[in-house]
């Protein structure tokens, strides 16, 4: 008599794509930055960086060095884990 293979389950459509850290990063920058009603050059200001810069981080154009991720939460009053999660 032939062996059964029992089926497992799959979960059915696609796969959930993970979401990248420079796309966490951005995300919680941004609803940071607008709970505080802060523009990005205010945000510049606070942290020590430049507007271009903060813009290109949201945009997920820039890599971002853990220093500078260090001000932008010190800046935004969170800790960096923070603004490394998902919610």
């Amino acid at each position: 008599m032939p062996r059964r293979i029992a089926k497992t389950s799959r979960p059915v459509g696609r796969p959930r794509k993970r979401r990248s850290i420079r796309e966490v990063l951005a995300t919680n920058m941004v609803r940071l930055r607008h709970e505080l009603e802060w523009s990005q050059e205010d945000l510049a200001f606070e942290a020590d960086l430049h507007r271009t810069f903060i813009a290109h981080v949201e945009r997920q154009v820039r890599n971002i060095s853990l220093d500078n991720v260090e001000k932008i939460a010190d800046a935004l009053g969170v800790g960096v884990s923070e603004l490394l999660t998902t919610f």
